[in-house]
């Protein structure tokens, strides 16, 4: 009886300890689960994008895919399911995919929207390059819904009304969104050399060349499907290298590459709305505010109004321009106003006065 007593006493004890003293509250966490495909990869790199570089940092929750392409992410703080992107590095050399039983030739990044990430559901947070598609659309800020986003990426592959775009293809057996995945894979994979820097186990990722390529993708995505894909994959791996070499490695990182943001929505070339994380060297084009009672020593310029009152030719370009052109080179204004008289490169859409084409002249380099 002495002892049944005790055990009672050291059980009920110890539930008082760790209900109201001991190591004091514990923040909840969550399980993420699902699959990476293009075919279904094996031993790709998962992990939780905290910071949004796409590569994987000390502190973010990591998995590898298993012989099936299966990840889980574990600890992961359940406040942040949801709340920050997944991304897969496939790893040439390293990565299998399933298709083919063979690794992959060239290195490649998936990912899939925070907003589709959902904790302990293995049959949704399928990784692949649609989901990818879909977070760079969500990205520009031109969707409000994913339902808007993946209703444009089925209308541009010519999939049937009511494709699930997030859906695990390779289970449902899906051929053509299968195929166009396959395709679409094998282009993100040709720009290895121009996207990504691997050294030992790390890759690192230009962010903005990363999207300015998956723009293009985006933007020509219709001809990746159908008889003609094999020729069509060859212009625009050729045309994608020549438009990637353009945009500096390093650059502060642009929270949506103009080139990515110009493939949405119908492909309209509108001025980029988002900054960079570092705010880049500015050369003003007008003078500084004055009083009422000071007069100006040059006239105040008066841009349309779909612009910003004060022009930064320098922040306009490299937010508008940089992204599909890359360096500007010396061109004098008559050379901009010609090219846009000619709508090269889509810039017959640009609404500029001449004195802010002149302002972009100056700066040129």
């Amino acid at each position: 009886m002495k002892k049944q007593l005790l055990a009672v006493l050291t059980i009920v004890s110890a539930g008082f300890v760790a209900g109201c003293g001991g190591g004091g509250s514990t923040t909840p966490t969550a399980s993420v689960a699902g699959k990476v495909a293009d075919g279904y990869l094996v031993g790709a790199t998962v992990f939780m994008d905290k910071n949004g570089n796409y590569q994987v940092d000390q502190g973010e929750p990591s998995a590898t895919t298993d012989q099936n392409g299966a990840y889980t992410l574990t600890n992961v703080d359940a406040a942040d399911v949801g709340k920050y992107p997944i991304v897969a590095i496939a790893t040439q050399g390293k990565t299998t995919d399933m298709d083919t039983g063979l690794a992959v030739s060239q290195s490649y990044v998936l990912s899939m929207p925070a907003t589709a990430v959902s904790g302990t559901v293995s049959s949704s947070n399928f990784i692949s390059p649609m989901s990818s598609q879909l977070r760079e659309m969500m990205e520009t800020g031109k969707y409000a819904t994913m339902q808007q986003a993946m209703s444009d990426l089925r209308t541009k592959l010519g999939m049937p009304a009511g494709t699930d775009m997030m859906t695990d293809y390779v289970a449902s057996k899906n051929t053509a969104m299968h195929a166009a995945a396959q395709n679409m894979a094998s282009l993100m994979g040709s720009q290895m050399s121009q996207v990504l820097s691997t050294s030992g186990t790390s890759t690192t990722v230009d962010v903005n060349r990363y999207r300015g390529m998956m723009g293009t993708i985006f933007s020509n995505i219709s001809s990746i499907t159908g008889p003609n894909a094999p020729s069509a994959m060859s212009s625009l791996m050729s045309s994608m290298t020549t438009n990637l070499t353009n945009i500096t490695v390093g650059q502060p990182f642009r929270n949506m590459s103009t080139a990515f943001r110009g493939g949405m929505m119908g492909g309209t070339n509108t001025m980029a709305t988002t900054t960079s994380t570092t705010t880049p060297a500015t050369i003003s084009t007008t003078t500084p505010t004055t009083s009422p009672t000071t007069t100006p020593t040059t006239p105040p310029m008066t841009p349309p109004t779909t612009m910003m009152p004060s022009f930064n030719a320098l922040a306009y370009y490299n937010t508008t321009c940089l992204g599909c052109h890359g360096s500007l080179g010396v061109r004098s204004a008559a050379q901009i106003q010609a090219a846009m008289n000619s709508n090269m490169g889509g810039t017959g859409s640009m609404n500029l006065t001449s004195a802010q084409i002149a302002a972009i002249a100056a700066v040129s380099h």
